[in-house]
């Protein structure tokens, strides 16, 4: 079943009842099935929220977000025992070999800049040579091609649009909206691989004290794409350069599009938890790649 995304924005209260979530404002007041939701992103200073609604959707693998002063997603709450042979699967993403870690971070980043090479495509109407980078990433990607594709992908990105764009994690406009889109599919991987009984703080490939999810900043990076593609529909339909209600709704439509495995069609969210269930068996060793969705409809039916 296809789970829901809520965004609260004002002051209100959030409690439980009856295993349903119990939103009160100012205004007016609603009950949804906790288990219904996926994701639940609270944006504003004064939403209270209690103990036993929160452990009911941590217990339902809810992905509960929290934003800044900034509207910015800062932090994060996930069900830390939500896989039933969760110690097991454990021991064996720890004792991951590095080769088997290189391998299937040659596999993501392949697939990134190959997801890359297609969206400018469909952006620019013009081939390129990203399918040529992609071909040239090595086992953990030590010539950095992933940096190469990266350079080549952002300079002709925004070519349309008459403004000097870097990609920076606290940059301007259309900056804002990509790390928004960005920390919302973090949040989805993140929930993906618990469901899957995986340790999130434990990467492939990035490594750091200070990141709890790195192994969500893994394997989200050959679904980047699908954000970098929301937020150029955006600029084309709005003026805003702010993140606003609209625009924060509009990204989160990123998590419920279709994306196409070989034997079917899904939402991303959904997708998510086929890729890291096969991330988990590729450290159980049943399987040796990562099961990536392509992200668009290739075919000539299209």
């Amino acid at each position: 079943m296809l789970k829901k995304s809520i965004l609260i924005e004002n002051k209100t209260a959030i409690t439980a009842k009856n295993l349903q979530l119990v939103i009160k404002s100012e205004i007016r007041e609603s009950a949804i099935p906790i288990e219904d939701i996926g994701f639940l992103v609270l944006d504003h200073q004064e939403i209270y929220i209690s103990l036993p609604a929160m452990n009911l959707l941590v217990e339902n693998n809810t992905s509960v977000i929290i934003c800044s002063k900034n509207h910015l997603p800062n932090g994060m709450f996930l069900n830390l025992n939500s896989h039933h042979i969760q110690q097991e699967v454990f021991k064996n993403q720890i004792d991951a070999s590095i080769p088997l870690k290189k391998q299937l971070w040659q596999q993501t980043i392949v697939e990134k800049i190959t997801n890359q090479g297609l969206l400018l495509e469909r952006i620019t109407q013009n081939k390129n040579s990203f399918e040529f980078l992609a071909s040239k990433v090595l086992s953990g990607d030590t010539s950095n091609m992933e940096g190469v594709a990266a350079s080549q992908y952002w300079k002709s990105f925004f070519d349309t649009y008459d403004i000097k764009f870097r990609r920076e994690r606290f940059g301007d406009y259309p900056n804002n909206f990509l790390n928004y889109g960005y920390a919302i599919l973090r949040a989805a991987t993140a929930r993906a691989l618990s469901g899957s009984g995986l340790l999130n703080t434990l990467g492939i490939h990035h490594k750091s004290k200070y990141n709890a999810f790195a192994l969500a900043g893994d394997i989200m990076e050959p679904f980047r794409p699908l954000v970098d593609e929301k937020v150029f529909e955006i600029m084309q339909t709005y003026d805003e350069q702010e993140l606003n209600t609209k625009i924060k709704a509009e990204l989160l439509q990123v998590l419920t599009r279709t994306v196409y495995f070989k034997e079917e069609k899904s939402p991303l969210m959904v997708a998510l938890q086929k890729t890291a269930s096969s991330l988990q068996q590729c450290f159980m060793g049943q399987r040796k790649k990562i099961k990536y969705p392509k992200l668009w409809n290739l075919t000539p039916t299209e």
